[in-house]
């Protein structure tokens, strides 16, 4: 597997610098992310089951897809990106917020994210990439609170933090 690096940040998302991802991860320091939360015009969120494989949170729900930047990449243009390669959809993106979070991961990893959060709308079927997602669901805001309720261990520490903020926001837009 090739090296990908991410760009380090401080509170205000200004760059100070690039790391390789996982260290950035083991260490815990502040970087730059992108979520997608991709919804259909029933305004069901699409999810992604995370694949077993991936070095953290394996086989957990979780928005649509996410990611990081890559040096000289613009977070609107990463996101595009991932959401075609996890996902294998392309849809018009428009940034709805920014979100930084702290979050403890299994094997002592650490999610220190300044996340750009991006909305987008299709009714289009997913074509999963296996590496990166192993299942997808299309499911209303009220159904996925209510399977955070019941078994807040089936989706990632990230998607349970961000949720309520993209709630209010869709709120605010509506």
């Amino acid at each position: 597997m090739s090296e990908i690096k991410v760009i380090l940040v401080d509170q205000q998302d200004r760059p100070t610098g690039t790391m390789e991802k996982l260290k950035a991860h083991e260490q815990g320091l502040l970087h730059r992310a992108i979520s997608v939360y991709v919804f259909n015009s029933r305004n069901e969120l699409l999810l992604q089951r995370r694949a077993a494989s991936k070095y953290h949170c394996g086989g957990l729900w979780t928005n649509t897809c996410c990611g990081h930047p890559l040096p000289g990449e613009q977070a609107r243009e990463a996101a595009q990106r991932r959401l075609n390669e996890e996902m294998g959809l392309s849809c018009p993106l428009r940034k709805s917020l920014e979100f930084s979070y702290r979050a403890d991961l299994p094997g002592g990893l650490i999610e220190n994210e300044y996340g750009h959060i991006f909305f987008g709308r299709t009714d289009d079927f997913p074509r999963l990439n296996s590496d990166e997602a192993d299942g997808y669901a299309y499911l209303s805001l009220d159904v996925i609170q209510q399977r955070i309720a019941q078994a807040p261990a089936s989706f990632t520490p990230w998607f349970q933090l961000v949720l309520p903020s993209v709630m209010a926001q869709l709120v605010m837009h509506d």
